[in-house]
């Protein structure tokens, strides 16, 4: 009878056991942003094709991918760990990994300081200078971003986004050997479109962010400032992007799509400022990351066609 009773427990047991299991794998994913982690290894791709490099092969993209998929993922990862308490007042990110309880900050420590040593030691060893730029950004992202000025100054978002360019910049650095005019032209591209995706978030969570005393540049400055500020860097980001596909000389369909999508982005960005709502706000939010995407797209394909 004892037997039984223990051999039930144990089945008992098993299910509770593969959800903890599975909930853990679910936190690990979700401490990486996915998303966001994914849309900068398509700039940092953009980066590498976009120079056009000669006998590139399929196992030389996947360790490029895999080692800026690593040291970003690794980045973000102990991005939240720093700001777990911060998470832990807003109500939009409570359900996060360490707020809500499902990893420790134990785990979350181990898990994003081996992605970062594993991205950084693959990068060095493709070529130093890819691994220099790709540490310079996990730098700046965690150190200045993060830690110095994030919770000082509203000014922290354009290091944020300094840092947000790197992928791009390491992914041209390593097929030109050098940091190029080119390639600080898609960084910019990419710098300038930190401010929508950021600002948006700030403006539709502007309550959260003043829970948790974040001085985000909408709460600084005003709302009718932050949306002027996206109208301003989405007009230089379509024009950067539109001299560096016409330096790269990409074919014209290429360029011509890249112009429409800069000039949607800035006509969005104009509606805001002039009617400003909730609901142009979440469509600017929406379009400036299909046009960040689609804007990668169009620079690899026009180079390579």
């Amino acid at each position: 009878m004892k037997t039984i009773l223990g051999a039930g427990a144990i089945l008992a047991a098993e299910p509770d056991t593969q959800k903890k299991a599975a909930e853990k794998i679910r936190g690990f994913w979700a401490l990486i942003k996915s998303r966001q982690t994914l849309l900068l290894l398509a700039t940092g791709l953009a980066g590498y094709l976009s120079a056009r490099p000669e006998g590139a092969t399929l196992l030389a993209i996947v360790l490029i991918l895999f080692s800026l998929f690593a040291a970003v993922s690794g980045t973000t990862a102990l991005n939240m760990l720093i700001d777990r308490d911060i998470d832990a007042r807003m109500k939009r990110t409570t359900w996060r990994p360490l707020p809500s309880g499902i990893l420790t900050p134990f785990e979350a420590a181990t898990f994003g300081t081996v992605l970062v040593v594993v991205g950084l030691g693959v990068a060095f060893r493709i070529r130093p200078l890819f691994g220099i730029v790709i540490a310079a950004g996990v730098f700046l992202d965690l150190v200045v971003y993060t830690l110095w000025l994030k919770r000082r100054s509203a000014w922290a978002i354009i290091f944020g986004g300094i840092s947000g360019g790197m992928p791009i910049l390491a992914g041209r650095a390593l097929v030109t050997g050098r940091v190029d005019g080119l390639g600080l032209l898609l960084t910019l591209s990419v710098l300038l479109w930190i401010p929508t995706h950021i600002m948006t978030f700030s403006i539709k969570y502007a309550d959260d962010y003043r829970r948790a005393d974040i001085p985000t540049w909408p709460a600084v400055y005003g709302f009718g400032s932050a949306r002027r500020f996206m109208a301003l860097a989405n007009a230089v980001r379509g024009i950067a992007l539109v001299a560096a596909g016409y330096l790269l000389n990409i074919c014209p369909y290429s360029l011509a799509l890249l112009a429409l999508s800069g000039v949607i982005t800035l006509a969005l960005s104009l509606w805001a400022v002039l009617r400003p709502s909730d609901k142009i706000n979440h469509r600017l939010f929406k379009f400036a990351s299909i046009h960040m995407l689609g804007s990668m797209v169009l620079i690899t394909w026009g180079a390579l066609a």
